[in-house]
């Protein structure tokens, strides 16, 4: 039977490129478990599946306990309905956080052209032009209160 194929720290950092410091801090958290052969770390396949999923998970803004848990409930088994559901409750969540902030960010961008306006008003000697920016901003301000 052939040996499963492994990894050193350097090998996975590079392929994946993250430094061998967060590979660690991701041992830390319980996400890798690599084998020991004397003080260096021996990664296998799962471990580098399990990094890979850990940095899918972190580029769509899970946290590590969100990615361990779905990571933990994989146990070999692929597309089970528990992890499944959980994942799809995990990204429904997100989607709405995401959402929410994408409203908050138009809100903010609104007010910044709303200012810049009156900026450009107030320095074009155009008193007529800013203080409807400070109208408008105003009437912002209410609304969102």
């Amino acid at each position: 039977m052939a040996s499963e194929q492994t990894f050193t720290i350097t090998e996975l950092a590079r392929e994946f490129d993250v430094t061998p410091r967060a590979i660690r801090f991701y041992e830390d958290q319980g996400l890798l478990t690599p084998a020991r052969c004397g003080r260096s770390r021996v990664y296998g396949k799962a471990d580098r599946t399990r990094l890979r999923l850990t940095l899918r998970g972190k580029r769509l803004g899970l946290s590590l306990a969100e990615i361990k848990e779905l990571i933990d409930m994989y146990d070999g088994v692929r597309n089970s309905v528990p992890q499944l559901q959980r994942f799809q409750r995990v990204l429904s969540e997100r989607r709405g956080a995401l959402e929410q902030q994408r409203e908050d960010i138009e809100a903010v961008l609104a007010e910044i052209d709303m200012l810049e306006r009156q900026c450009v008003a107030l320095l074009g000697d155009n008193a007529a032009g800013a203080e409807q920016a400070r109208a408008e901003l105003d009437q912002r301000m209410r609304s969102a209160g």
